[in-house]
């Protein structure tokens, strides 16, 4: 699985190991290559958080709290307790819980809204007749990892204007369900949405997966009001790749929980939560909330203007640094060039790239230009990718 992956990457590179894995063992563990012996090839990663690029990596502090949990037995239902407790009072929101990924989050708070803490309910799902079962959503926020939600059994009523909204309210409704990377593409923006759920009695639901840095926004979304709240774990956040957060009102985590595992008939049982994932989704919080956001953005500005700087000279190539409105918001470097100068397409660049050496994979979708995302990159591979990059555009140069 990915985030196991990504985690042994991680433990081959942390002298910590031999600490905390006994004598031999531990030597025996630092020398495996263990995607060698897979037959699978590492990459720089250039491109970002990318569930399919396994996102991102888990730093020393969050490998050494997963190491812990791994290595003693806790009761499960009090760690997720307290946990939660933890997560919560650090964000600032009334009530939190680890879920398996940001998707989880939403077919377990979608499960809270439906079902509550009926248990008759929670077991029936996703047979869902005698209870609330339609969920609003405006039409330019529908998204493919909306089957999460629709997993729940739930029916979508779509809108586009608050009028509609007004009168797409009735006694089926259960939730209303919002985007926000979706936000600009919508007639009603975010705060407007929260208030015509309060106004009916609705809970809302705001989906933020990958929408830290920065980290304010962690606490921003509860203290609008929305009901619910999800992150990602494995994306900025730097934690297990296979955990997310829930955030927002006690009833509702508390319903959530119940539609989840370890709890045998609950449409979650599936999506269970272990010990090392929480501990170190607990810490991978902290971490975050302790860092120095601004001396990082540093950074990866710095990173940008790095690859920016190394091909700004090569005759025929533009390049602009641009940082997404709302998901994602890092530094993206996106370079052009006139193939009537340099003989390569962006496919092609794309295409060297991976099957270079180092292998690097640049953001996905970079067809009529490179895009790069420096900051997952680990230190000292930002000179590298710069490098690979500038040295294919000079290759395709017309003599």
């Amino acid at each position: 699985m990915p985030h196991r992956r990504g985690f042994i990457k991680t433990l081959a590179g942390l002298p910590l190991i031999g600490g905390l894995v006994p004598g031999s063992r531990a030597m025996a563990a630092a020398r495996r290559d263990y995607f060698k012996e897979l037959g699978l090839r590492p990459f720089l990663n250039a491109a970002g958080t990318y569930t399919t690029l396994t996102a991102s990596l888990m730093p020393k502090e969050v490998a050494e709290a997963w190491l812990f949990a791994s290595k003693t037995y806790v009761p499960l239902i009090e760690l997720h307790d307290a946990v939660g407790k933890r997560i919560a009072s650090l964000i600032g929101c009334e009530a939190a819980m680890v879920s398996a990924g940001a998707a989880s989050a939403l077919t377990l708070g979608t499960a809270a809204c439906v079902a509550g803490t009926n248990r008759e309910f929670i077991q029936r799902i996703p047979d869902v007749t005698g209870m609330k079962s339609e969920v609003i959503i405006q039409k330019e926020h529908r998204f493919g990892y909306d089957r999460a939600v629709r997993n729940v059994g739930i029916r979508f009523v779509e809108v586009e204007t608050r009028e509609d909204f007004e009168r797409a309210i009735n006694p089926k409704t259960a939730m209303m369900l919002f985007l926000n990377y979706a936000d600009p593409k919508g007639q009603v923006k975010a705060a407007e949405f929260v208030e015509i759920g309060k106004k009916h009695g609705v809970p809302t639901f705001i989906d933020c997966a990958a929408d830290v840095p920065p980290a304010s926004n962690l606490s921003r979304y509860t203290k609008m009001g929305f009901d619910l709240v999800t992150f990602s774990g494995g994306k900025g956040l730097c934690g297990p790749q296979s955990a997310g957060l829930l955030l927002g009102r006690k009833d509702l985590i508390e319903a959530a929980r119940l539609n989840a595992a370890p709890y045998s008939e609950s449409l979650g049982r599936g999506m269970k939560v272990n010990k090392e994932e929480l501990l170190a989704m607990m810490v991978a919080v902290e971490r975050y909330l302790a860092r120095d956001e601004e001396a990082e953005m540093a950074e990866f500005t710095r990173r940008a203007n790095h690859i920016v700087d190394s091909v700004a000279s090569i005759p025929g190539v533009k390049t602009e640094i641009q940082i997404p409105e709302i998901a994602n918001h890092v530094p993206h470097v996106h370079i052009w060039w006139d193939e009537s100068q340099i003989k390569t397409t962006v496919p092609e660049v794309v295409r060297m790239l991976r099957e270079g050496e180092p292998s690097i994979e640049v953001v996905p979708g970079s067809k009529e230009h490179l895009m790069v995302n420096a900051w997952m990159l680990q230190p000292g591979e930002v000179k590298i990718v710069a490098r690979r990059i500038r040295e294919l555009l000079n290759n395709g140069k017309v003599s």
